[in-house]
């Protein structure tokens, strides 16, 4: 068939080439075979070089073939191909311009060119098409395989890269379509296919995920480009909507390219409706069907917010139809809107230009997006916060709406969602950085400028209505003039009127003086009723003819001006009346109204003062309210700050330096509070309390390197002023982190040895800080103070009158820093450090403690106890030196107490006594001496013991032959079996021990000296009734328990009895602490005394409770003592009215939650105690201890075995507020259907107990709950529930009989058990545990015992009356001490290793 007779079609699919069409349609002749191919592909050449772009008319069957042989051909055959075809199209293009623009261009060379276009175009797209489908496979083969080498696969597999050559071919048809090819078809309208055709390729292309890679952009602005041609020279806007919007659906890769080139078009191309359209499409999908299409909601949601952020001026017109999707169910869309709202208030809608529809736009979608920070969704409340976050930053936000947005994030802080109080703080924060009011936000400083500015502008206002008021006097003139017209054309229409006989008015007849008339006249005329007052005027002339006011009339004058003089007379008053008896107004009118001109300036310049002055009280008031926000946040936020999240709380760190430097007085305290923080396991809180106080305390800023220096030591004292141990622990943390980062200057270092040495003027308590600074610095390195030890112990420990024992102590303690006070870990083959007894520093410790040992200075106690302790830590043989500073001080005493003996005047006063702060030293010296001495021996000696041996069998180990090796096999069993170390340990450990148990006690060493002295004091709390004296006496006997096991044994029923009945707090305080040692040092010797333990937590002091709590926490938490049933008494904790004591309780059972099951397995007794009406606590307390405790139950089993176990507890239940108690906490357990099915098994255990109002609303609470989350299939049960729930609950208000009979059979079944108050009730089935448990007392009756009202306990007299010959023992009784003892089972940390 000749070219010029067929017409080529466009086929949908290649196959129809292959198929005879219509009449003069082309189709494919010969399909080549592969092996002759090149050889047709080189005449294709010759004749292209002869014909030119129009030899694919000839040849179009070769580049078909080429296409159906694709995947089998050479792949330097397919280059080949794809670089000619690419070369003929060029050409092609090129010689269009010239044929287009010939006029005489004939209808076969049209129709040839037409169908050599179309060839040509369809061979080179379907050719690059083919090798992107091969170079996708390629790709995600290459992602199986690996991505190593890659790009050379993909060049081995097409003989060329592939990536590159696209561009070029894309670029190549968009120049082609941007020639004028519309005139080669028929009527110049350009066929539909041919535009597909072209722009299906690039849709092709952009649905590979790969073209979203850096190094596809130029084939990702070719792509753009070609299709900008197409839209707007060819009508390609429908189609490439409704491609765009499925692409979106289908591929989320492509929303920000599509972006891109959405807003190309719209800009470059001018395209501005594109924007518009596929909004709408996005706007009239159905919110539906994109709840459960969330894979294009997403693609939509992405698309939109990317738009707004690059053409949101474009997108405001078109923003009224995605409102629909801020009502619909899926998230993902709600947000993008909202982003969209956002992005246009920052870029479109900001300013203080705005028109005033502009403005009432930015104002709802503010609004709208407040409204949405209470989403249903915490993904859309926390993008809220995040989109407020960027208006604030940009300061977008309008004034107007600080105080608004600002309580929405305050709001927002008690989400129950993470995220959002993290973006709720992150606003916040936004709010201080980007505030308008002040650098400075302290309400307290800002509370005295807003009251008196207020004031003053009260006073403004004051003077302002006073002239106003004193202006007035003339204000009269000035109406008169305005209503002259009006009352004059009135007058006039009444002048012409003929003159009737008139009556009387009512206010002449009622008027008994001229003046009350006159007085009508001006109300009148004042309400602008004219006629009235004219008609009033004109009776008054005739009834009061001897008034000089109406007989005033002149006879030249006109009755018109006459009524007119008369009236302006009376309505501007007396001082007008003078001017007007000339009968001309015009000079008294001119004075008035010049009077106020004059004062138009001061006037004006008034009322701009008080404009002023009230935009200044305004923007204080703004500025206090926006300061009372933030410390109402702080309140909040600070409570955040041990949250579990990691997040969260370096947001309330980085929260809390921002309000810290932005000066808002509560902000030290989260300052302070963030501090143990510096303990924290997560890598990423530590840092964050290190970079709040580099930046708060550790960056000073001055002119030098000294003034630095001086100011980052000033930050650090203030740290230390009243600062507690736990606080001074963190602060030498975290100094010890910067010391061993360097990041602390030599020259902070100088100053405070400066300081310390008193080189530079500074007061006692700025040297004592520095000393301490410098033991913190020598944590991190300890050269700090080990290369100054002597200047140290000269400056601070030499001869002084007074001695400063506070200055002494804090060197004690820097000293101290330069030692390990760790036990020496097997890996350390050096000896620890230790300074010879001689050393100058023991010298001055034993002489300051003997000296000051005679003084009653309340300083010398901390300062003895830092000596003894730094001793014992760098001294050889310490218990030498300490020995002698005992034996020193008990010599003193002794000889004060020979001086009293010889000074007694009294001959029959046989007993000398000592002065009471001399023996309170002597024991607290003791117990510092024993307890530093049993560390001394565990730790130090032991650890040394450890090194020796291990540095001996290494020697050993060295110096053995090889065959002795091999010769014992049970020693190599040993040996590898690791039981050789075990056993030395062991033997080490039982030699310590020993000599605990044997030596330091007995009558030869020196501190069995003291305790008889000790228990004489202990003993006799009636004698030795000093405060002071009882403390140091308790603490000390604690520490001598802590020694030996016989020693404690024999005390135990002392110190508990103390424990109890002592009236000081402060022993009971330090007993609780010394028991709570001993309780982990000797468990089996303590373990019967744990009711006791437990009982402190009830004590009247609160300083007691809040010792009892941690010590109790500690110990339990550690499995140091058995958990039962008196854990109850944590839980009363809970509601203390100490908020520190209650915040303890808290922390505990949290720790507690996390060891698997221990509160499930609690409760019962806990429910149990505390709902006893013997020894429980008030219902509403119960309340609160059980919505606590049972919100750790969060599996369904075990809600569902509490809910039968409690529901089978009503039986066992003895008063109807155990049943409500029982109720309560069936109500606060999330109920399952499961659960339901377990209460309706039980319904009998408590269907007789619904008469009673608050048990039955407690029940249909708890289905009200079940109901909300329930299937549809379980809603008929919970029905049932209800309705037999609210049955029993009429029957029992009726008073029918069965519930009768039932609440006789349960007395009936209770009666038995009430015999004895004390017996625990008998129990349902499984309801063991949650039998009413016995109240435990504080002490052991036998079985024969009497109750307590009537057992006689032993009489204790704190009497100063009492005899030195008679010593009251205040021990406990025999019968009082338990008997039983449990013994726990310690895990040794001394093992088999297997």
């Amino acid at each position: 068939m000749s070219p010029q007779l067929y017409e080529f079609h466009l086929p949908l699919s290649p196959e129809e080439l292959l198929k005879s069409g219509g009449v003069n349609q082309y189709v494919v002749q010969e399909v080549v075979s592969v092996r002759h191919l090149p050889s047709q592909l080189k005449a294709f050449q010759a004749a292209f070089r002869a014909q030119g772009p129009l030899a694919i008319l000839e040849h179009f069957d070769t580049i078909y073939s080429v296409l159906h042989h694709f995947r089998s051909i050479d792949p330097g055959l397919k280059e080949d191909a794809l670089e000619f075809l690419t070369k003929v199209v060029s050409r092609h293009s090129q010689e269009l311009p010239a044929i287009l623009d010939d006029t005489a261009l004939s209808a076969s060379d049209r129709s040839a060119h037409l169908n050599a276009l179309k060839m040509n175009c369809y061979a080179l797209i379907r050719l690059l098409e083919s090798f992107e489908t091969m170079a996708s496979q390629t790709g995600l083969m290459d992602l199986d395989v690996g991505g190593k080498n890659k790009k050379s696969r993909s060049k081995a597999a097409h003989g060329f890269d592939w990536e590159e050559e696209r561009q070029p071919i894309l670029q190549l048809l968009t120049q082609l379509l941007q020639l004028d090819i519309r005139h080669l078809w028929n009527h110049s309208v350009i066929e539909e296919e041919f535009v597909s055709l072209v722009t299906g390729c690039c849709y092709r292309l952009l649905e590979n995920p790969t073209i979203t890679h850096q190094k596809n952009r130029p084939t990702r602005e070719a792509v753009t480009h070609l299709l900008g041609v197409a839209l707007t020279r060819y009508n390609h806007m429908l189609s490439a909507t409704v491609k765009i919007i499925q692409m979106l659906q289908h591929f989320e890769h492509l929303a920000p390219v599509l972006v891109a080139a959405v807003s190309l078009w719209a800009t470059d191309y001018g395209m501005k409706s594109i924007v518009g359209e596929i909004v709408r499409e996005i706007g009239q999908k159905c919110p539906q069907e994109l709840s459960r299409d969330t894979s294009g909601a997403k693609g939509f949601a992405s698309f939109l917010t990317e738009l707004a952020e690059r053409v949101p001026a474009i997108l405001l017109s078109s923003m009224c139809i995605l409102l629909d999707h801020l009502d619909g169910e899926n998230y993902m869309m709600r947000n993008a809107v909202l982003a969209a709202m956002a992005e246009m208030v920052l870029q479109v809608l900001h300013g203080d230009h705005l028109e005033e529809a502009a403005r009432e736009t930015r104002d709802q979608f503010l609004d709208t997006l407040q409204a949405h920070g209470h989403d249903v969704n915490s993904f859309v409340r926390s993008r809220v916060l995040q989109l407020f976050t960027r208006i604030v930053q940009q300061k977008a936000l309008p004034l107007t709406r600080f105080q608004a947005v600002v309580a929405l994030a305050v709001g927002r802080l008690a989400d129950k969602s993470v995220l959002v109080c993290k973006n709720a703080i992150q606003l916040l924060a936004s709010f201080l950085a980007n505030n308008p009011f002040s650098c400075k936000l302290s309400d307290t400083d800002l509370a005295g400028p807003l009251q008196k500015e207020t004031q003053k502008l009260h006073e403004m206002r004051a003077q302002r209505q006073s002239a106003a008021a004193a202006s007035a006097a003339v204000d009269p003139e000035e109406e008169w003039e305005a209503m002259l017209p009006e009352l004059q054309s009135t007058l006039r229409q009444l002048l012409e009127l003929p003159q009737d006989e008139e009556e009387i008015p009512e206010e002449i007849a009622a008027a008994e003086t001229v003046e009350e008339v006159k007085g009508h006249i001006r109300q009148l005329l004042a309400k602008a009723r004219y006629k009235q007052a004219i008609t009033l005027a004109r009776a008054a002339i005739s009834h009061f003819p001897e008034s000089e006011t109406f007989r005033h009339t002149d006879s030249e004058e006109s009755e018109e001006t006459r009524f007119l003089n008369l009236l302006g007379i009376i309505f501007k008053g007396p001082a007008a009346s003078a001017q007007g008896c000339s009968g001309s107004m015009v000079p008294g009118q001119t004075v008035l109204t010049d009077t106020p001109s004059a004062s138009e300036p001061e006037g004006s310049r008034g009322s701009d003062e008080l404009v002023k002055q009230e935009m200044l009280v305004q923007y204080l008031q703004d500025a206090y309210s926006f300061s009372r926000k933030i410390t109402e946040a702080i309140s909040i936020i600070s409570k955040m700050m041990y949250e579990n999240t990691t997040t969260v709380v370096q947001e309330v760190i980085e929260f809390f330096v921002m309000v810290f430097q932005f000066g808002v007085p509560q902000a030290l305290f989260g300052v302070r509070r963030m501090l143990p923080l510096i303990w924290s396991k997560e890598p990423g809180v530590r840092e964050a309390v290190l970079n709040a106080y580099r930046q708060l305390y550790f960056s000073p800023k001055g002119d030098s390197a000294r003034a630095r220096a001086q100011a980052l030591i000033q930050n650090l004292s203030l740290l230390l002023v009243d600062a507690s141990v736990g606080t001074i622990q963190c602060l030498e943390e975290i100094l010890c982190e910067f010391v061993q980062k360097d990041e602390l200057k030599p020259a902070v270092t100088q100053l405070l040895w400066e300081r310390a040495t008193e080189k530079v003027p500074c007061s006692a308590l700025e040297r004592c800080s520095s000393v301490m600074l410098l033991g913190m610095m020598a944590r991190g390195k300890p050269e700090i103070v080990g290369s100054n030890l002597d200047t140290l112990v000269s400056t601070g420990l030499d001869r002084k009158s007074p001695p400063d024992y506070s200055l002494a102590q804090q060197v004690c303690q820097a000293i101290a820093n330069i030692s390990d006070r760790r036990k020496p870990s097997l890996g350390k083959r050096h000896p620890p450090f230790r300074l010879p007894q001689e050393h100058r520093l023991f010298e001055r410790l034993q002489d300051m403690v003997i000296t000051g040992f005679a003084h009653p200075d309340p300083l010398w106690i901390p300062f003895k106890e830092a000596a003894v302790t730094l001793t014992y830590q760098l001294a050889e043989g310490p218990e030498v030196i300490c020995a002698q500073m005992l034996q020193g001080c008990a010599k003193q005493a002794l000889e004060k107490l020979e001086e009293k003996s010889c000074s007694q005047e009294d001959p029959r006063q046989t007993t000398p006594v000592l002065p009471t702060f001399l023996l309170m030293h002597l024991l607290s010296l003791a117990g510092d001496v024993a307890l530093q001495q049993l560390v001394h021996l565990e730790q130090a000696v032991s650890g040394e013991l450890c090194r020796r041996r291990v540095l001996q069998e290494e020697q050993e180990h060295k110096t053995k032959e090889p065959k002795e090796k091999n010769s014992g096999s049970e020693t190599t069993m040993e040996e590898e079996l690791g039981l050789a170390g075990a056993t030395a340990d062991d033997t080490e450990a039982e030699l310590i021990r020993g000599i605990c148990e044997l030596e330091l006690l007995d009558g030869k060493q020196v501190l069995a000296a003291f305790v008889p002295l000790l228990l004489k004091v202990c003993n006799n709390p009636g004698l030795y009734s000093n405060a002071d004296l009882c403390a140091a006496a308790s603490l000390a006997l604690g520490k001598f328990c802590m020694i030996s096991a016989t020693f404690c044994d024999s005390q135990l029923r002392l110190l508990f009895t103390m424990l109890e009945k002592s009236s000081l707090p402060t022993v009971r305080s330090n007993l609780m602490v010394a028991t709570g040692d001993l309780a982990i040092r000797f468990p089996n010797l303590v373990d019967p005394w744990t009711p006791h333990l437990y009982a402190r937590l009830r004590d009247p002091a609160k300083q007691v409770r809040k010792t009892a709590g941690l010590v109790m926490t500690h110990l339990i938490l550690k499995d140091m003592v058995k958990v039962k049933g008196q854990v109850s008494e944590m839980a009363v904790l809970l509601v203390d009215p100490e908020p520190q004591i209650a915040a303890l309780a808290r922390n505990f059972f949290n720790e507690l939650s996390h060891k698997g099951n221990a509160v499930y397995n609690l409760l019962p007794d806990i429910i149990s105690r505390l709902s006893d009406p013997e020894g429980g606590v008030e219902e509403e307390p119960f309340h609160i201890i059980m919505k606590q405790l049972l919100a750790y139950i969060t599996k369904d089993k075990q809600n569902e075995s509490l809910v039968e176990k409690l529901c089978q507890r009503f039986r066992t239940a003895r008063t109807t507020r155990q049943h409500r108690d029982l109720a309560y906490c069936v109500s606060q357990l999330p109920l399952t259907e499961r659960g339901l099915h377990k209460m309706l098994d039980n319904f009998d255990c408590f269907g007789d107990k619904l008469s009673d109002e608050s048990i039955f609303s407690a029940f249909l609470a708890a289905v009200s709950k079940l109901r909300r989350g329930a299937r549809p299939e379980g809603k008929p049960v919970i029905h049932e529930f209800e309705q037999k729930l609210r049955a029993c609950h009429t029957r029992g208000l009726d008073g029918t009989e069965e519930p009768n009979r039932c609440s006789q059979r349960a007395a009936r079944a209770e009666k038995p058990c009430t015999g004895s108050g004390r017996r625990p009730l008998a129990s349902v089935g499984s309801d063991s545990d949650f039998r009413t448990p016995e109240l435990r007392r504080t002490t052991r009756r036998l079985p024969h015992a009497q109750p307590r009202t009537s057992k006689k306990r032993p009489k204790i007299v704190f009497s100063s009356d009492e005899s030195s010959g008679e010593e009251l023992s205040a021990e406990m009784t025999e019968d009082e001490t338990p008997r039983k003892t449990t013994p726990i089972r310690r895990a040794s940390a001394r093992r088999p290793r297997s």
